[in-house]
């Protein structure tokens, strides 16, 4: 037996007046998901523990089997190891993003979607500045920066304060002075610089400075194939993902196409998810897209990757002798555009069946492994 988890980012919901008071996952046509719920078995999951941010981070490991509890220290050494950067002895990794920043508001968390290449050229600049700080370029407007010596700062997540004021938002504790800095650093490197002037010439939104959050030092996580005894691979365009599949020995499956966008090729995903199947035991196949879509707030967008991941995931059920799940991590509900910690829908074909009709938040609910920790889920979906 092969198994995969196609796993939608923010794909959960709440009902919409739009929809007819229906959840983006009841509106989408989704014969596939559908299949796998008619067909299988349903249920719940709490993906984040109490007390924790629910991010996709959280959520991931503990998908994955790792309980943040005991595993998790901030998002950004996640990201480093991604990215091949091996944090020191107290040196601390944080996310940084690219953002727009208005009269004092936080007006996109991601400026404009802007591209990797353009990113790459501000932080070039930026890095060059900075005194012993290090900024690396990343995937669009996901960036890293590593401080040494750190002892932490409490910071919020960009994304969670589109359109408000972002004084009381900006870092606090330890190495909050040294934080702000950079973001003063970067905002003069940003202002006239040639990218943003030729994104303004162009209609695009300018990237006016960096917001470091999430910092963390290394994690350990114990081997993925020593935990389960399954040799198993994460395909995803997010450099969060793959960082936690290297931190836990897995392959980083890489798909051309993948962008981490509602653009990303599904199918493409789908076909090398498959592939890697004849050479690994397990494959955890991430599509980021309906996140994307909820933090836009566009429903029309969230019910399009929706509904185009469900195209990919009939390639997926063609392999025989296969274990099939889909879910979410986390909702990312259009009402907020951020994600909350409510628990997702899963559906599991090839472990027996019940009533469950459909693949959505409140059929979900009626199926029969009932509201389950995340953490354990992998043991069940594993078992024979």
């Amino acid at each position: 037996m092969k198994y995969i988890i196609i796993l939608g980012d923010g794909m959960a919901d709440e009902p919409l007046a739009e929809l007819g008071g229906r959840t983006p996952l009841e509106y989408a046509e989704i014969p596939n998901m559908d299949r796998i719920a008619h067909e299988g078995r349903c249920g719940m999951l709490r993906t984040v523990p109490e007390g924790f941010e629910p991010g996709s981070d959280v959520a991931n490991l503990s998908i994955l089997g790792y309980d943040p509890r005991t595993s998790y220290t901030g998002r950004g050494p996640l990201e480093a190891a991604s990215m091949g950067i091996d944090l020191g002895e107290g040196e601390m990794a944080y996310r940084c993003n690219l953002v727009t920043i208005r009269g004092g508001v936080m007006e996109d968390f991601n400026a404009g979607h802007i591209s990797s290449a353009e990113g790459a050229e501000l932080l070039r600049d930026l890095d060059a500045l900075l005194d012993g700080i290090r900024v690396y370029p990343g995937i669009s407007y996901r960036n890293l920066m590593t401080v040494p010596r750190a002892r932490g700062a409490v910071t919020t997540p960009p994304h969670d304060i589109v359109g408000q004021p972002i004084t009381e938002f900006l870092p606090r504790g330890d190495d909050a002075e040294l934080l702000r800095e950079c973001m003063e650093q970067a905002r003069e490197v940003f202002a006239g610089h040639p990218v943003n002037r030729r994104r303004r010439e162009e209609g695009k939104t300018p990237a006016t400075e960096i917001w470091p959050w999430s910092g963390g030092k290394k994690p350990s996580l114990a081997p993925f194939r020593e935990k389960y005894g399954l040799a198993g691979g994460v395909i995803s365009a997010v450099d969060l993902l793959a960082g936690i599949a290297r931190l836990a020995g897995m392959e980083v499956i890489h798909v051309p196409g993948a962008t981490g966008f509602t653009d990303t090729d599904y199918e493409a995903k789908a076909r090398y998810a498959v592939d890697a199947l004849d050479r690994l035991d397990f494959v955890y196949m991430h599509v980021e897209a309906p996140d994307e879509a909820g933090h836009m707030g566009s429903v029309e967008e969230k019910v399009r990757a929706i509904e185009r991941l469900d195209e990919a995931i009939g390639i997926v059920l063609d392999r025989p002798d296969t274990a099939v799940a889909v879910l979410p991590d986390h909702p990312t509900p259009i009402r907020c555009r951020t994600h909350t910690a409510d628990p997702v829908p899963f559906a599991v074909l090839g472990k027996g069946r019940d009533d469950v009709a459909a693949f959505s938040e409140r059929e979900a609910r009626e199926g029969s492994f009932g509201l389950m920790e995340a953490p354990d889920f992998l043991s069940l979906f594993f078992s024979p």
